[in-house]
């Protein structure tokens, strides 16, 4: 079975399980609104978010909403979507995921603006898990290329999480400066997972000496009852969360009220307050704990970003170069 048809299959066994109903057919129908995500807010959104939007917007509606979400690699969501996934939201890793579903058009090229805050409806940053004690004296990222260190991270080709990752290797320095780093860190990479969900898992199992990954997963994993410590170098990279109602899916499904109600509640007291339970920090505020952020817009935006993970991309050569 091609690749596509393993996606259609998906999309039609979820719609299937959603029974989703348009919400002009009956005034007193639940109506099911549908979040295409990726991997790292699901604890955020199935235990603490959707909850309290269906709350929410029984206040504001008078009627009853069923939030239900799919989980994948950013990238992979975004491929869905385009496939024919009948998402009503999208919550993913990068804009440039978002702009690939506008391409198509699915969403509305003016997206960012009618999100607000450009698109972002929340912020983390890159850190370092480091086991108990951090015996090895991790510091920054410059020491994930010391001789004997065993690193594990998502592999830049299959996540979006990863992309930040590297991107945080690089800074604002000329990417030739970071190149040498990048290679020797790669040397020492045990395990490079699809995703960043997948990383911090191995490392919980007990693979490597430190992982990279969003500082919100290790909050989560604190929360799970998990142990090790966690190193925000001095200066990181704040990663910036986009989300965008689905334009074209939810015409058709009659969701477009509760779909823009959502996206706003995100960025609520009350959404910034439950997204922050797990880690996640509001997009118009500074990222605690980060003495020096920086941003993509610093490395000269997401155009420029990407060139760094194309087929002859610099971090594309040094990543094969190195492995």
């Amino acid at each position: 079975m091609s690749v596509a048809a393993i996606r259609l299959k998906a999309i039609v066994l979820f719609v299937a399980s959603t029974c989703a109903t348009r919400a002009d057919h009956d005034d007193k129908a639940v109506q099911s609104l549908i979040v295409a995500a990726y991997s790292a807010p699901r604890e955020a959104f199935e235990k603490s978010v959707f909850p309290a939007f269906r709350e929410h917007w029984r206040k504001q509606s008078g009627r009853d909403v069923r939030v239900r979400a799919s989980y994948l690699g950013s990238g992979a969501q975004a491929r869905a979507v385009i496939d024919g996934f009948p998402a009503d939201i999208v919550v993913l890793a990068l804009e440039p995921d978002i702009d690939k579903i506008a391409k198509k058009g699915l969403i509305a090229s003016d997206w960012r603006m009618r999100t607000g805050q450009n698109g972002i409806v929340t912020r983390t940053a890159v850190a370092l898990a480091v086991r108990t004690g951090n015996p090895k004296g991790v510091r920054d990222f410059k020491d994930l290329g010391r001789a004997g260190l065993e690193v594990v991270v998502a592999n830049p080709v299959t996540s979006g999480a990863a992309m930040w990752t590297f991107l945080a290797f690089v800074g604002t320095r000329p990417v030739a400066d970071a190149l040498g780093e990048i290679r020797a860190t790669v040397g020492n990479i045990v395990v490079m997972d699809k995703g960043a969900r997948e990383s911090i898992i191995n490392f919980e199992r007990g693979i490597g000496d430190v992982a990279v990954t969003y500082e919100q997963e290790t909050v989560v994993a604190r929360r799970a009852g998990r142990r090790y410590d966690v190193v925000v170098p001095e200066a990181t990279l704040v990663v910036e969360i986009p989300a965008a109602v689905v334009d074209r899916n939810v015409d058709a499904r009659g969701t477009r009220a509760s779909a823009e109600a959502f996206v706003r509640f995100l960025t609520t007291a009350e959404g910034e307050r439950l997204m922050g339970e797990w880690g996640f920090h509001p997009a118009r505020a500074a990222v605690p704990g980060v003495a020096k952020p920086f941003f993509v817009r610093d490395l000269g935006g997401w155009s420029k970003a990407r060139e760094l993970f194309g087929k002859d991309g610099a971090i594309t050569r040094a990543v094969g170069d190195a492995r």
